[in-house]
């Protein structure tokens, strides 16, 4: 195994046909990098990268993109955006853990594997810690499915990849984008003015910019001393409540009415299709390491984060 220079200046997204994926790989050909995106499903929409279907669980022809390449970014996973019924919670358990452990297979098999592996993870390792508490990389991990997904989806890493190989683990928070995740939902029942408080509204809310994002990944794999965990949360998290009020100003809806916890807990799986606790629970989040890799926001405001994304 040579884990010298690589032959191209390549990045594997694994996982990458969702919308982080998607708007990385543009980002990545802005920069000039070739991109492969590994995945169950075809990309929605053309770009500049190369397509190689995976189901997520085997090795395969895909496994080829990994020689020589600069990188690779996992982000395998089913989306936690549904309705947690059991098989949704198997599912969205072994779609993280089995690809992670099948991406470190190809990564042992091949003769020059990525210098680098860039690993997905969340910030629901964390769990609903309350309204008081402030989490950094060190801080306990909660109880519950989410931090128990996101410590085995971490573990499948460390179990997986090959010695030499340097790991970057993205905690991630709440990404707001254009092209997807939660933020055009929750813009449009602003609009309709429903997006008041809800439950307490003092649950904790830890977003970022979906720039800072794909910064984030363009330094993880550039920068040769960052390795380990990093919470991917811009240093600014707000309550529930005030991430609300910033974006009714931005649709300019003055309106928004409140909706207790009981109605969430009814509504969300009837007409949303998804997790209540997505909403009712949430974690204030600071990162401690990324200051210290000497890491530069666009938008460490939220307010301008929301204007920038919403006022195009």
């Amino acid at each position: 195994m040579n884990h010298g220079t690589p032959t191209d200046d390549k990045v594997v997204i694994t996982g990458g046909s969702g919308f982080l994926g998607q708007n990385l790989a543009v980002h990545l050909g802005e920069r000039g990098r070739s991109v492969v995106i590994i995945s169950r499903q075809e990309p929605s929409r053309k770009g500049p990268w190369t397509w190689s279907p995976w189901d997520g669980r085997r090795l395969g022809e895909w496994a080829k993109h990994l020689e020589g390449a600069r990188a690779v970014v996992n982000l395998a996973g089913r989306s936690v955006d549904c309705i947690k019924t059991p098989d949704h919670c198997d599912q969205i358990l072994r779609s993280r853990v089995e690809s992670t452990r099948v991406l470190g297979q190809a990564l042992q098999n091949a003769a020059q594997p990525p210098p680098v592996w860039v690993q997905m993870s969340t910030a629901h390792n964390y769990g609903d810690p309350g309204e008081d508490a402030v989490c950094e990389e060190d801080s306990a991990f909660g109880y519950g499915l989410a931090p128990q997904v996101g410590q085995a989806w971490e573990q499948a890493m460390h179990d997986s990849v090959p010695d030499g190989v340097r790991t970057v683990i993205a905690r991630t928070s709440f990404v707001l984008g254009r092209s997807g995740g939660a933020l055009g939902k929750l813009a449009r029942l602003a609009r309709w003015g429903l997006g008041g408080r809800v439950g307490s509204g003092r649950q904790g809310i830890s977003w970022l910019h979906e720039a800072d994002m794909n910064q984030f990944f363009v330094q993880a794999i550039e920068d040769e001393r960052m390795n380990g965990a990093y919470l991917v949360t811009a240093p600014k998290p707000v309550s529930h409540r005030e991430f609300m009020a910033k974006l009714r100003r931005v649709v300019h809806q003055p309106v928004g009415l409140p909706a207790a916890s009981w109605m969430v807990r009814i509504a969300a799986p009837l007409f949303l299709r998804t997790d209540p606790e997505l909403v009712l629970y949430g974690r204030y989040c600071v990162s401690r390491r990324l200051p210290e890799a000497g890491f530069e926001f666009q938008f460490p405001e939220l307010s301008s984060a929301l204007q920038d994304l919403l006022s195009r």
